[in-house]
């Protein structure tokens, strides 16, 4: 990459067609926009398919850990090495956080990735800082760190390599089996309790994970990855996220029993979220791939969500309200603790943390 508008095709070995976004719904954000003339709601949008390729685009920011304050997210700090996500799954929650780049939250988040290229190097600062003491770090928290651009660009095994010099605590959130590259590090980083590694499992249905996750590992990819993680000796909590009501919510014993026996040693779930622009995405998707659950679907997630689509509200937006809602937390409650996987994975050790070099090789002087 050249410049910061600077753009490069998807490299041999990528996985091309499938996208979960035909198009893009209207940017909240933009004061113009382009609306069909036939569609009774320009705010829902989705302009008509085209073949996108991928293009990667540098990212020059300043700063890499972003600190959280939400009481629904069990972490402090999160680093992202890259903005959008190939994985195009069709539910992604981060979606709009692309329309603050000028882009769209549909096929732009899937085609449009941003490579924070010196995302190592500013880790390495970040960890050096006086104030820093080894609180634990998530990667990603927004998109997945072991996307297939990680392939290309590995700055998430430079961001371990970092940490593991450091003995920085980290926890992983992937789907992806890619991760299972990176073993020579989460292995000894794993013995010294440094490391947990998340593995979103939404499905066993491979026509279901093709369609609405069409860039990431097959189900059976991932239980290979917990599988070979475990084995490693690295613990492996397994996310059922989200659960989608009239979709994959009749999956979770059977996504319990398997990831049990692939090696996990704890699970959890978060329900289906649709704010903002993920809502005419999923919806678009939904109609186009399931038009014959869509009105169930629909209906369903309304009923957890107070007749809405969706709720926004702390401590009701990760599972949802009402009668519906509650059978799926005891549904899941029920076989996560039959399956062993309802305790908390081992705790990361801080104390071990030590100030990482700086770039050059010289030490701190404090």
């Amino acid at each position: 990459m050249d410049g910061s508008n600077s753009s490069h095709h998807v490299p041999r070995g990528y996985r091309h067609g499938g996208r979960s976004a035909e198009g893009n719904p209207s940017n909240r954000f933009e004061r113009l926009r382009l609306v069909d003339d036939e569609s009774n709601d320009p705010q829902q949008e989705i302009e008509s398919p085209r073949p996108t390729p991928t293009e990667f685009l540098r990212d020059d920011t300043k700063s890499i850990l972003v600190e959280n304050n939400s009481p629904d997210v069990p972490f402090r700090w999160s680093l992202n090495p890259y903005r959008g996500c190939e994985h195009g799954c069709a539910y992604c929650y981060a979606r709009p956080t692309h329309e603050y780049l000028g882009f769209g939250a549909g096929v732009d988040f899937e085609s449009k990735i941003l490579v924070k290229e010196g995302v190592a190097e500013l880790l390495r600062a970040e960890l050096a800082r006086p104030y820093w003491c080894g609180e634990t770090i998530t990667l990603s928290g927004v998109t997945d760190c072991y996307q297939p651009a990680e392939r290309r660009f590995r700055l998430t095994r430079m961001c371990l390599e970092v940490m593991y010099e450091a003995r920085q605590p980290v926890g992983i959130v992937t789907k992806n089996a890619l991760v299972l590259r990176d073993l020579d590090l989460l292995a000894p980083m794993a013995a010294l309790r440094l490391v947990h590694v998340n593995v979103s499992v939404t499905t066993l249905d491979a026509e279901l994970a093709r369609t609405m996750e069409p860039r990431t590992s097959t189900p059976e990819a991932r239980l290979r990855t917990i599988t070979e993680l475990a084995a490693a000796g690295v613990p492996v909590r397994v996310l059922v996220a989200p659960i989608i009501p009239g979709l994959n919510d009749h999956q979770i014993a059977d996504i319990l029993r398997a990831v049990s026996g692939a090696g996990a040693r704890a699970a959890g779930y978060v329900l289906l979220r649709l704010p903002l622009s993920v809502e005419p995405v999923f919806r678009d998707w939904l109609a186009r791939h399931w038009p014959e659950k869509q009105s169930r679907v629909e209906a369903l997630v309304r009923q957890t969500r107070a007749g809405r689509l969706n709720d926004s509200t702390f401590g009701a937006r990760m599972r949802g309200t009402g009668q519906y809602a509650e059978q799926i937390a005891k549904s899941f409650a029920v076989f996560a603790k039959k399956f062993g996987l309802d305790r908390p994975l081992p705790a990361l050790d801080s104390t071990q943390f030590r100030r990482p070099r700086q770039a050059c090789g010289q030490l701190s002087l404090f």
